[in-house]
């Protein structure tokens, strides 16, 4: 459904795809680990976003043992983090995140947290306090653990949260931990959150009573 305006007590921010446009970079390691596999590169493409590498590896090669796709997963962490070329904000992100100052939010994020720092910085974006990243949960996005976590440790009921998500597996995983989702930009549209925009210069948040933080969404 779309909805105009939301009553919430926290935020929880997805990264990439959300607040930072990695794409290319994501387009590059990953082909280049699809054609290692004799894999399709647009099949990989379409599995990998919102999951931790680790995961994607499993589902794209189901038959490897575990501990390949963990040791895969590390040199795959360390080439993203070594390439930043193209890393940019994705737009609106910067005065999004200035007007979240003061009220609770996390960032939740597959990325492990030297990846999700360089990334921030890469796009000029401040690292927010709380960061739940892929060393703080057991279970990667589908599963809601990373948000149930972010909202625990902000102390925020479940349902007081909105997430903010541009993945099908981050919407998934949003709408598991029992919050409300907004999708940001395409990749999120066929997913059904709660509500939709194309871009975050079309949220506005406002303080109301109670602590409580009101988004708008402006078409």
């Amino acid at each position: 459904m779309t909805a105009t305006e939301l009553t919430v007590r926290a935020l929880l921010l997805d990264m990439d795809g959300t607040l930072v446009n990695s794409d290319a970079v994501v387009e590059r390691c990953w082909r280049r680990w699809a054609a290692a596999h004799d894999l399709d590169g647009d099949h990989v493409m379409s599995v990998v976003h919102g999951r931790q590498g680790h995961l994607s590896m499993a589902i794209l090669l189901p038959d490897r043992p575990t501990e390949q796709n963990l040791a895969e997963n590390r040199e795959m962490l360390a080439a993203e983090t070594a390439d930043t070329d193209g890393v940019v904000e994705v737009p609106g992100a910067a005065a999004f995140l200035a007007a979240l100052a003061g009220h609770p939010h996390a960032l939740v994020t597959s990325a492990d947290l030297a990846l999700a720092r360089t990334r921030m910085a890469a796009a000029g974006l401040p690292m927010p306090a709380l960061a739940v990243t892929a060393e703080s949960v057991s279970a990667s996005k589908p599963d809601p653990e990373g948000f149930l976590k972010a909202a625990a440790e902000l102390g925020v009921d479940p349902a007081d949260c909105l997430v903010l998500e541009d993945s099908g597996a981050g919407i998934a995983a949003g709408r598991a931990a029992g919050m409300r989702v907004l999708g940001v930009g395409p990749r999120a549209l066929p997913h059904q959150p709660t509500a939709h925009v194309d871009t975050l210069h079309q949220v506005r948040l406002t303080p109301g009573p109670d602590g409580t933080l009101v988004v708008r969404l402006h078409p």
